[in-house]
């Protein structure tokens, strides 16, 4: 997948344009608890128990303050709460807009 055309933050949502022209639009929040970082997400041992996250944690008045890509397969946000490490692929971007 190609890297968004567009990224712009309005209000309290992610507004995305992507080379086919679609847009996808991702409310703070709801992008917020979607981190797949371990810290958030939790991890897995070679059991396939899952370990730590932050699971039913209140992320609603979590707002998005920045981004950067990451090569050209994703997009690291950083949000108020100070979390900065999920790299969010276009792909789990495009389908959180779904």
């Amino acid at each position: 997948m190609k890297p968004p055309k567009n990224i712009q933050l309005i209000g309290n949502e992610i507004a995305i344009l992507w080379d086919d022209e679609s847009e996808t639009y991702i409310q703070s929040p709801v992008l917020r608890a979607a981190s797949p970082s371990a810290e958030t997400a939790g991890e897995r041992d070679i059991l396939g128990v899952l370990h730590g996250g932050e699971h039913g944690k209140d992320y609603s008045q979590v707002r998005v303050l920045s981004w950067q890509f990451v090569g050209n397969y994703a997009i690291r946000f950083k949000f108020s709460d100070g979390h900065a490490t999920g790299l969010y692929s276009f792909d789990l971007i495009k389908s959180l807009g779904d």
